[in-house]
């Protein structure tokens, strides 16, 4: 319990939630981009 109160209470703390938390962004982010640019490429070479 005191390892909750440390995460939500503490600067360090909140620093981890908003690093792990950009970190899962931008990893929905980049498979997003990925997967739209293979698609896209994958239509001009079906042409």
């Amino acid at each position: 319990m005191k390892a909750l109160v440390d995460l939500f209470s503490t600067d360090y703390g909140l620093m981890s939630i908003a690093s792990i938390a950009f970190m899962l962004g931008m990893g929905v982010f980049f498979l997003r981009l990925f997967t739209n640019k293979m698609n896209d490429s994958a239509k001009k070479a079906g042409k």
